[in-house]
């Protein structure tokens, strides 16, 4: 089964009487990038967090949150800087000349330096941790499942698209049929239309093996076996387990690339070329999305 790389999980808990919310978000990236934004309480252990997530989840893009959810009956105690405070004012007072007007005052008031919360910033004892990893594991398997539903969702459309360009494929099948005969058909009425002089001139031998060569290199035979090994593996590969899957269909997808681009190459009928090209809107559409898959 795929998993994605978009994901999202929560998972919340109680610490110190307040409300202690995790959130993990994460996008596509072709490594590991963790960025974490956690309270002052767990500054301490946050190279443990990023430990936990980065052999849990393998790869992305991913956002950890660690916060406090503040309640009125519950917010932390403000302590107060009044020098901060009325250090301001008097600047007020001295550039303008008048005295601090009440909004001005309440704006000063909620400067940063001036008003500042009191937080609890001792260290977590050995239960709090444990229990701090237990809300991480919450999370984590919340956002994993998130994972499982997104990649569900991308094997379906790939299974889809692959089931589209395999019958794309057999459209090709009366047009390859009739293909070489009417090339052959042509080359004569061409060697026809020459001088009796010149065809006099012609060696038929080795007209014969040109023409052969010819329409040797214009078989695309090969490119339709492999192309259908290709989506077999590709189908395959989804339904196997283990890291780097998504790695792996980006392979397989340049490898289908080539095999349509020979046939595109080779086609020499409209019909044909038109069925190279709803394929490679196919192809495009599977590469984008395996962009996602972990």
């Amino acid at each position: 089964m795929l998993l994605s790389m978009t994901g999202y999980g929560k998972a919340e808990s109680q610490f110190r009487g307040r409300k202690l919310i995790c959130e993990i978000r994460s996008l596509n990236s072709k490594s590991m990038d963790i960025s974490v934004r956690i309270a002052p309480q767990f500054r301490a252990h946050e190279l443990e967090l990023r430990t936990i997530l980065t052999q849990r989840l393998e790869r992305g893009k991913v956002d950890l949150a660690l916060c406090f959810q503040e309640e009125q009956s519950n917010a932390m105690p403000a302590a107060i800087n009044w020098a901060a405070a009325e250090l301001y004012a008097r600047q007020y007072g001295e550039h303008f000349g008048t005295p601090v007007p009440p909004d001005v005052m309440a704006a000063i008031m909620r400067l940063p330096d001036v008003i500042k919360v009191q937080d609890d910033a001792s260290d977590l004892t050995d239960e709090e941790w444990s229990s701090l990893q237990a809300l991480m594991s919450n999370a984590i398997d919340a956002f994993v499942a998130f994972r499982l539903q997104e990649g569900k969702a991308l094997q379906n459309m790939f299974t889809e698209k692959l089931d589209s360009m395999k019958e794309l494929l057999k459209q090709v099948e009366p047009f390859e049929k009739g293909r070489v005969a009417k090339i052959k058909e042509r080359l004569e009425q061409n060697l026809a239309q020459l001088s009796a002089e010149t065809q006099a001139q012609i060696d038929r031998n080795r007209l014969e093996q040109e023409m052969i060569y010819y329409l040797e290199k214009l078989d695309i035979t090969e490119e339709k076996v492999r192309l259908t090994n290709h989506i077999k593996y590709f189908r395959e590969t989804m339904d196997g387990d283990g890291s780097g899957v998504g790695k792996k269909l980006g392979f397989i997808a340049q490898e289908m690339g080539r095999e349509i681009n020979t046939l595109g190459s080779k086609s020499n009928q409209s019909e044909m070329q038109i069925i190279v090209v709803k394929m490679k809107d196919i192809l495009e559409q599977i590469k984008e999305q395996v962009l996602n898959v972990l």
